[in-house]
């Protein structure tokens, strides 16, 4: 099974509103991402709408002709922008406003119910849902009874300890992901994974169905080029 790539431009976005006006411009960076071989356009816009902003999910819905993600926290405002721009996907992340990046998962056994009915009202307008988790075995169970179609392993954790060389931080996401699979679920994986640490990623973690890469990609791609790096990311995520 060849992992799909998924390109998230949250970095692109934030550039652009550093300096106001539309350069560079998201929209166009979607494009050529796909151009160079992404398999799908992530985003994650925010209430404060520090990089990507809502107007810039409804004009990326006809540019991303693969498939399109929109991650984000579950709030009012974000159902209803899912719920009309209509992505392939949606991954529901617990993220606060006042949190830099995303941090941790979700605890789907606290959350149960909460997470069932917003999932049951995506999977009734055609929206395949993941769910933001550790890789935790109890909470990919619970995952399970929220009727989510995937999940996504937060894997920050991985990337850290990868990066001291401690390599055996991969079995709890080998074991994670094995289980997800046992019930029926899809496996998405992304945080801090870039050029270093994804082979091993990959070659370790079984039934991986698609990783999002937008920071480390972003970097990367100053030094080497976007095209290069889509295409040297794609090489690595080989069987």
């Amino acid at each position: 099974m060849r992992t799909k790539l998924s390109v998230n431009i949250n970095k692109i976005a934030t550039l652009r509103n550093a300096r106001g006006g539309n350069y560079p411009d998201v929209i166009d960076f979607a494009r050529r991402a796909q151009a160079y071989g992404a398999d799908g356009i992530t985003i994650h816009p925010r209430p404060d709408e520090r990089h990507i902003r809502y107007t810039d999910a409804y004009a990326l819905r006809p540019v991303v002709t693969t498939e399109f993600n929109i991650e984000g926290n579950p709030i009012p405002k974000f159902i209803d922008l899912v719920l009309q721009v209509k992505p392939e996907q949606v991954t529901l992340v617990p993220d606060d406003p006042h949190q830099l990046t995303s941090d941790h998962g979700w605890n789907t056994i606290k959350h149960k119910d909460y997470l069932f009915d917003i999932i049951k009202e995506f999977k009734k307008a055609g929206i395949r849902t993941s769910i933001f988790v550790d890789p935790e075995l109890k909470m990919i169970e619970g995952a399970a009874a929220t009727g989510t179609d995937r999940i996504e392993l937060y894997t920050e954790s991985y990337a850290s300890e990868f990066a001291k060389e401690n390599k055996k931080i991969v079995k709890p996401f080998a074991e994670a992901a094995i289980l997800a699979h046992q019930l029926g679920l899809g496996i998405n994986a992304g945080h801090d994974l870039n050029l270093d640490n994804i082979r091993f990623f990959k070659e370790n973690v079984p039934y991986l169905d698609e990783v999002s890469i937008g920071h480390a990609l972003i970097v990367e791609s100053i030094i080497y080029g976007m095209e290069n790096v889509i295409r040297m990311y794609q090489e690595k995520l080989k069987d």
